[in-house]
């Protein structure tokens, strides 16, 4: 299936691509099958199975839900609207939707936490439902959130995957990392022109240069204003913000003869920690490819532009171009979903992308480029999630920072070689996938082991 760059790198919504957006998104998919059935609702109901029930408060997956369901989508999220459309809503206990008429919804009766029904299809699952005048279900569908905001049905997701146009009409349809260095060689062209080359057989190359323009500057954003707030992040935990405390010592110590070496290590953990304190504050991040993962491949470009000499912002497209052909990949044949493979989904295929993306705006070949990735995946195998009271906190915030410099260390190793090493990218994919399925469900973004349950007081 092709996955667009775009498809990796969405704009949306903190703090979880699948707690939030997804259900945010789902909701909007139910509304438009409302407005498309004969039937008369006069109500809606919606039920949250698996970690979407385990983590869903600190997820703010209730949140997203309703506000889904009264139009809000996370492309236009509008935050203060938001705000007041909570208010309008829990006090006339209804929604109205565009193009339907005024819906009762009581979100203290009319959203359950299921933590009994497990549903078969993905451990974020969601149910929703309109009802008529007499409370009996008139129309009702099952979502699963399956990873960095794409959302798919019941059927959708037990359907084989099929082949769209865009999947016909792309020159390298590349599925596994092999197949993607073979059509390389054969080319001649870089992984960042074999994407590029597929994007624009479904688009054209002005209106394609503009959005991912766009992207980069949203994550460019989103690192700045992580560095200039400060305060206590929501949800309980009381965790102070410390990206704008550490850039600011970090400025004032620029320019000193005897700053450590190891300091930059810092610069890479503050862009990244800035963008995911954002995310934790329910601001608007970039999917890369997840929410909770959405710092490592901004911060490490960041990194690359401020402090690697002859960086350009010019190249900045190679950059995305080639992280998000890797996430494609770990995708197509494995995961990014917190929930299904751990955090090694998330933060692993992270720091795979940006060690891939980094090294080829360093000059790396295709087969370094791969081999960089492969390195950065290696390194984050059996990570568990255990997010602290559900909230995409502790311990996510610090492991984006981690997971930069794993991208950038990665990286380097990897132009220290040829491109030739043991392990392909496509076994350590496979090995995720493996391990993913392996792990306990306690480790998978429930907040039922790990550091979840460790923490004093929490």
């Amino acid at each position: 299936m092709f996955l667009s760059v775009f498809d990796m790198f969405k704009v949306g919504v903190g703090p979880s691509s699948s707690h939030t957006m997804g259900p945010m998104v789902a909701a909007g998919r139910f509304l438009d099958l409302l407005r498309a059935s004969p039937f008369h609702a006069t109500g809606l109901r919606a039920s949250l199975h698996g970690s979407l029930a385990f983590t869903g408060v600190g997820h703010a997956t209730d949140r997203a839900t309703i506000l889904g369901l009264a139009g809000f989508l996370p492309e236009t999220y509008d935050a203060k609207a938001a705000e007041a459309a909570l208010i309008q809503i829990k006090a006339s206990k209804s929604v109205t939707p565009e193009g339907l008429p005024l819906l009762k919804f009581d979100p203290a009766t009319d959203m359950v936490f299921d933590y009994d029904t497990q549903l078969t299809g993905h451990p974020n699952g969601m149910i929703l439902m309109a009802t008529d005048a007499q409370g009996d279900v008139v129309l009702k569908e099952t979502y699963y959130s399956i990873g960095g905001g794409f959302v798919v049905t019941e059927a959708e997701q037990a359907m084989e995957p099929v082949l769209d146009a865009r999947d016909a009409s792309r020159p390298y349809p590349f599925e596994t990392a092999n197949m993607m260095l073979d059509m390389a060689a054969a080319s001649g062209k870089s992984i960042a022109e074999l994407k590029r080359t597929n994007e624009l057989s479904h688009m054209g190359p002005a209106e394609f240069d503009a959005k991912l323009a766009q992207i980069w500057e949203a994550m460019n954003a989103c690192i700045d204003r992580g560095l200039e707030t400060g305060g206590i992040l929501p949800g309980g935990l009381n965790v102070k913000r410390r990206a704008q405390d550490i850039h600011q010592s970090l400025q004032a110590e620029a320019g000193l003869n005897l700053t450590a070496p190891h300091t930059i290590n810092d610069w890479m953990c503050v862009y990244a920690m800035a963008v995911n304190e954002e995310n934790a504050a329910g601001g608007q991040v970039v999917t890369a490819p997840t929410n909770g993962a959405a710092g490592v491949v901004p911060a490490v470009g960041r990194y690359w532009l401020d402090h690697v000499p002859g960086a350009s912002i010019s190249r900045i497209p190679e950059y995305l171009l080639t992280a998000s052909a890797i996430g494609g990949l770990i995708k197509h044949n494995a995961s990014i979903s917190g929930a299904e493979c751990g955090c090694q989904a998330e933060i692993g295929s992270a720091s795979a992308m940006a060690a891939a993306g980094l090294c080829a705006v360093l000059g790396g070949t295709p087969m370094q480029v791969e081999n960089a990735a492969e390195i950065a995946l290696e390194h984050h195998l059996g990570m568990t999630c255990d997010p602290v009271k559900g909230l995409v906190q502790v311990p996510c915030i610090e492991r984006n920072g981690l997971g930069a410099i794993k991208a950038v260390s990665a990286a380097s190793l990897s132009m220290r070689g040829n491109g030739t090493h043991l392990v392909p990218l496509d076994n350590c994919i496979e090995t995720m996938r493996q391990t993913g399925a392996d792990m306990n469900d306690l480790y998978k973004e429930t907040s039922l082991g790990g550091l979840a349950v460790n923490i004093p007081n929490c």
